[in-house]
């Protein structure tokens, strides 16, 4: 089946643009609307423009500055440009390597800085909110129905996922798959939902330490690796990259070593862009798991920045060749100077977007944030609980835990809540779909009056 980057070859080897009649000539496996979507996403990049209308419609690819995966406003320093030049070569004539241990050994937290002061600042100008001052995961809390669209969207699209936007947002909002959308996308995105949740659910607990990245990785896989037994584990056998000279580690021993090694530096890190950004290098470089390592180092990257109150990084317009060559600088060179630049430009994409918003962002509800884990939990009751009549339980449970002036008002928000339930919305509680298909077998008219 031909892909965006066959639509893409196509379209720059053509000296006249072609039309759309020509191109499903040239790629005759390709349905019309298929190619419609593609060519779509191939302009929203900036990798193809469009002239002409209706049948005379022409495509033409976009000439950039270094590289077709690298559009021309991302920013790239010499030292970039040189790690394009080797990375672009055929992987016949890259030196096949290893992983290389003296690379993390290398790096003295506080001391080496994969982000210069000047570049810390310039992150730190961008990404500062008014929550600034606020306990860890204010902002992110505030921001999270979307972030977990806009993030889960982006990073999923990263991996080659088809979704649209509009797409992320009816299965995150509404629970709808989208039609002609396989099985493995549709999970790829409610897996990144549950995980972002996770760690913002968590803020106050959840560090860079094993325990999260376990759980972060597992939220990420589930039903997505061939064997269940590797989701959130250390992998137990050899990987190899795709379009890459480098082979990772195969003994488990070592990767548990490295692993360790690699969490004891994050955690002494005390910037948290540069906490991120060293999550972003190590991570993937170390390659822990059997598959989804990339998504797993692009949630952990945030997580210091949510913590911090910071703007997210969502990854959102970030090509995805341009992170694939970006990040095949550290795998094949060790060097960071590209994904550096990738990332700095990526983060100030994000930025425009959340500041752009922030004015259309509604302050939290004081009562709700207050009594947030309490309505989780009477919830949670309520669901495993169905042959109990639940505004009863409700009731009950209010009378007994919150102060008599506010109890109105918080039953009022339960019962609001309950009434809202569906799939999508099920990991905030820790419930299942089939935990709630049971429950509304029973209370049926709760949804609808």
């Amino acid at each position: 089946m031909s892909s965006s980057s066959d639509l893409l070859n196509s379209i720059q080897s053509s000296g006249n643009g072609l039309t759309l009649a020509e191109l499903l000539v040239e790629q005759p496996g390709l349905a019309r609307r298929t190619a419609q979507r593609l060519i779509a996403g191939l302009i929203d990049h900036g990798q193809v423009i469009a002239r002409g209308e209706a049948r005379a419609r022409r495509y033409f690819g976009v000439v950039t500055s270094v590289s077709d995966g690298f559009p021309r406003q991302i920013p790239l320093s010499a030292d970039s440009q040189d790690i394009l030049a080797y990375i672009d070569q055929p992987a016949q004539a890259r030196k096949p390597v290893g992983y290389q241990r003296d690379f993390l050994d290398a790096y003295l937290p506080n001391t080496t800085w994969y982000l210069s002061a000047a570049m810390r600042r310039q992150l730190h100008s961008m990404g500062k909110t008014a929550d600034i001052d606020q306990p860890a995961g204010t902002y992110s809390r505030a921001i999270l129905n979307r972030l977990l669209i806009d993030l889960s969207w982006a990073s999923s699209h990263l991996e080659g996922n088809t979704y649209t936007r509009l797409d992320t947002r009816e299965l995150i909002e509404h629970g709808k798959a989208a039609r002609g959308k396989s099985a493995i996308e549709t999970q790829m995105i409610l897996n990144h939902k549950t995980a972002i949740e996770l760690l913002v659910e968590n803020i106050d607990s959840a560090e860079l330490n094993r325990y999260t990245l376990m759980n972060l990785h597992s939220a990420l896989a589930e039903n997505l690796l061939p064997n269940p037994a590797d989701e959130g584990r250390v992998r137990q056998h050899a990987v190899d990259i795709g379009k890459s000279v480098y082979r990772p580690l195969s003994k488990p021993q070592q990767i548990e070593d490295a692993l360790s090694a690699l969490l004891a530096k994050a955690n002494q890190i005390h910037d948290p862009f540069e906490q991120s950004f060293f999550m972003m290098v190590h991570l993937p470089y170390l390659q822990p798991f059997a598959d989804i390592n990339k998504r797993t180092s692009r949630l952990a990257a945030n997580l210091p920045l949510f913590r911090a109150n910071l703007c997210p990084l969502t990854f959102m317009d970030v090509p995805e060749q341009a992170y694939s060559r970006a990040t095949l600088g550290v795998f094949e060179m060790t060097r960071v100077e590209l994904l550096r630049d990738l990332y700095v430009w990526a983060y100030e994409r994000s930025t425009q977007e959340y500041l752009a918003i922030k004015q259309d962002l509604a302050e939290p509800d004081p009562l709700r944030l207050a009594w947030r884990d309490f309505i989780k939990q009477t919830i949670r009751e309520v669901i495993l609980q169905p042959q109990v009549d639940p505004l009863a339980s409700i009731a009950q449970s209010v009378a007994q835990r919150i102060p008599e002036q506010e109890q109105a008002e918080v039953h009022a928000l339960i019962v609001e809540e309950l009434r809202r339930l569906h799939e999508g919305v099920l990991a905030r509680y820790g419930l299942r779909p089939s935990e709630l298909l049971a429950w509304q077998e029973l209370h049926r008219p709760m949804r609808t009056r």
